[in-house]
């Protein structure tokens, strides 16, 4: 089973940068271990004109029977025969999109520590895969993949050449090029490889569709054939696929409601007697959190669900911030956050003090350990209230900063705005909204269960009945957990090391 990556340079931007953004040196062939045999990664090929590389997957067809997965739709094996004598081992499958996943997760994530500007930047690139089980034609190939913007070269395989009668088989040879982030290309292939053949070599259950959304961020929600995606991708279990689609409609939503949010926000105060322009209440928001880290001491400090990077755009401007760690699971956002912040123009010093990357927060992340500060500005709103103990656990029981500042609507404020309609909230992808109780009486139990004192500060005008727009908690790790944190800290520092 066979992919190969390539990509051609330019004397400012050498095709050998693809080994920094897949994190594999273009003079090392490297091997990695699968449930299923062994991922080999070279590059063919590694100029500043063009770079190369591929990755071979060799599969052991014993340990995938034994696994209890050979062939067939959802994984099921055909005969006793076929669970050994089948295409497994050299067509593309979902074999080949978890090792990608495996092999090339920070590519994935779009994250690369030694060149952080990198992800962000398109490549010309060139995917090619010899043999892709395409069970609908090439026609379904190119329906998949040029909505995303790639030119495809889907040549159907012929069954054999000597007997050209007997017609083509049900693979096509890929081609795939096109101006595309890294990141989003194994994305592509790491969804659309499985959907194509139809059939999935692992039982499929109720993660798949964290999984499908986390790749499909960004491409699949408008994706023209993004009902077909969703079926093939969950086994054509009509439960997940029903449960995926109502998750991608409220991230389409969310996306189009962005304007209404900001005109909420910027509504907040009325313009006082002398008739001075009002102070939007994110800016607000942004002054609050700036003065609750300076009040702290704060140096190192991470902006978790950093958007479109306004607040790392603001601690940027103050040198008392050696290290700013915007984190966002929208590949989307922190490509626009790249843009604001001018993270291609910025000279080397400034460079250094600022990274962006993707990951998700409803996850444990060693990256996001020993810092002296986080920030959650308008995030857990976001969240399912059955994931929120999730992200509790990963900001405030794994990476356990000294600070951790929380910032969420008061829904009790909403009755203050005449264009926002009764009972809804103020934003498409809300899936709550608390009162100051509700917020008060969460804030508690998280610091009680985590070692931290929380303090309350109201942000924007504070209305004598219904209090303010925005309500923020600070919370401080007890004086008898810091040691264990510094601890912590320096554990994460001995990984990096290693």
């Amino acid at each position: 089973m066979f992919l190969a990556i390539s990509a051609t340079g330019a004397p400012e931007r050498p095709a050998t940068d693809l080994g920094y953004l897949l994190h594999k040196h273009p003079d090392k062939s490297q091997s990695f271990s699968t449930s299923y045999g062994k991922a080999h990664v070279f590059y063919p090929e590694a100029s500043p004109e063009r770079c190369t590389a591929a990755l071979l997957l060799e599969l052991d067809a014993v340990a995938l029977v034994r696994r209890g997965r050979g062939k067939g739709r959802g994984g099921a094996p055909d005969a006793a025969l076929a669970q050994y004598v089948n295409d497994r081992p050299y067509a593309a499958s979902s074999l080949l999109a978890v090792a990608l996943s495996s092999v090339f997760s920070s590519a994935m994530k779009g994250s690369c520590q030694a060149r952080p500007e990198l992800p962000a930047r398109p490549l010309p690139l060139r995917v090619e895969v010899p043999a892709l089980p395409a069970s609908g034609g090439a026609g379904l190939v190119r329906a998949l993949f040029e909505p995303l913007g790639w030119a495809v070269s889907a040549e159907p395989v012929a069954l054999d050449t000597e007997f050209p009668e007997w017609g083509d088989s049900r693979y096509v040879s890929l081609v795939l090029e096109g101006e595309q982030r890294l990141a989003d290309a194994l994305r592509h292939l790491y969804v659309l490889l499985p959907v194509l053949d139809d059939a999935k070599h692992y039982w499929v259950s109720s993660d798949e569709v964290d999984k499908l959304l986390r790749a499909g961020e960004g491409w699949l929600s408008d994706h023209p054939e993004q009902e077909l995606i969703t079926s093939r991708y969950l086994a054509r279990r009509s439960s997940l696929t029903r449960q995926a689609r109502e998750r991608l409609e409220l991230v389409r939503l969310a996306e189009t409601d962005d304007s209404a949010v900001e005109e909420i926000d910027n509504a907040v105060d009325e313009r006082t007697d002398t008739e001075e322009a009002p102070v939007p209440l994110a800016v607000r928001r942004r002054e609050a959190i700036v003065a609750a880290l300076r009040a702290r001491g704060a140096a190192r400090v991470l902006d978790l669900g950093c958007g479109q990077g306004q607040l790392v755009q603001e601690l940027l401007k103050d040198t008392r911030y050696t290290e700013i760690v915007g984190v966002d699971v929208s590949m989307r956002a922190l490509t626009v956050a790249a843009r604001r912040l001018g993270l291609e123009r910025m000279g080397e010093r400034q460079s250094e003090r600022v990274r962006l990357v993707q990951g998700s927060l409803a996850y444990t992340d060693k990256r996001l350990k020993g810092y002296d500060a986080a920030v959650l500005s308008e995030v857990v709103e976001h969240l399912d209230l059955p994931r929120l103990p999730a992200l509790e656990y990963a900001v405030f029981g794994s990476a356990r900063p000294g600070t951790v500042i929380v910032t969420t609507p008061n829904v009790e404020y909403n009755v203050r705005w005449d264009t926002l309609p009764a009972g809804h909230v103020r934003h498409g992808d809300h899936r709550f909204e608390w009162t100051r109780a509700e917020f008060r009486t969460w804030a508690a139990e998280v610091a009680e269960r985590h070692g931290y004192e929380v303090e309350f500060a109201p942000v924007g005008p504070d209305d004598p009945e219904v209090g303010p727009p925005t309500q923020m908690a600070v919370f401080a790790l007890r004086a008898q957990d810091t040691r264990s944190r510094h601890t912590r800290g320096q554990d994460t520092k001995e990984e990096k090391a290693a």
